[in-house]
């Protein structure tokens, strides 16, 4: 892989989260030059030579420091309704590179391909859902890639697939896959681009 052999400007989104902390981890051991922003730059709890640690809330579009020839990974939650259209558009509005963006399988463009199962969403997303497909039209729309991930668990690094919304699996809860095996997906869509401005499906085995 050439870019990730040369090394690459990341920008690293929610990076105190527990799949913000993969990206970066992640992203260092590849030998990319990663801008960490997080509300609390502290919680980044790494320290490379590598690593720039930023304030920034995605709320707050000024905050968030992106410049045009970084790729922009996204390891945003849903903690509260909203997050993710201001964060969509603050990093669409910077115009970078790229957009590594982490949705949720059984959502917008990939609710076909999941089938009923995924209706159990409504369960634990609520009214945060339209927020989410908002969000992943958005970075569609400007070119990013959106990975729509299952279940996710803290389970270690594992060999993984990613696929297109072509070769979608049904949606099934015991389906799940590690964060680290999420985030090892993002940092090669992002080293080596496959899904560009479409969904794609980071899957465990």
């Amino acid at each position: 892989m050439l870019n990730s052999v040369l090394g690459m400007h990341l920008t690293i989104l929610a990076a105190s989260g527990r799949t913000g902390l993969a990206l970066t981890r992640q992203a260092l051991e590849r030998g990319h030059t990663v801008t960490a922003i997080a509300r609390d730059p502290q919680r980044i709890a790494l320290d490379h030579s590598n690593l720039s640690k930023v304030a920034g809330d995605v709320s707050d579009p000024a905050s968030i420091a992106v410049d045009a020839d970084t790729v922009v990974l996204s390891g945003l939650g849903t903690d509260r309704a909203g997050v993710l259209l201001d964060g969509a558009k603050a990093v669409v509005a910077a115009g970078p590179r790229r957009i590594i963006w982490l949705g949720t399988y059984g959502t917008g463009p990939s609710a076909d391909a999941a089938g009923e199962g995924a209706a159990v969403l409504w369960k634990f997303f609520g009214d945060r859902i339209p927020d989410k497909v908002a969000a992943d039209t958005a970075v569609l729309a400007a070119g990013g890639t959106v990975f729509h991930a299952g279940v996710l668990t803290d389970d270690p690094l594992a060999p993984g697939r990613t696929v297109g919304l072509d070769a979608a699996p049904p949606f099934d809860l015991g389906a799940k896959v590690s964060r680290e095996t999420v985030a090892a997906a993002m940092l090669d869509e992002a080293e080596n681009p496959r899904f560009p401005g479409a969904v794609a499906l980071p899957l465990a085995g």
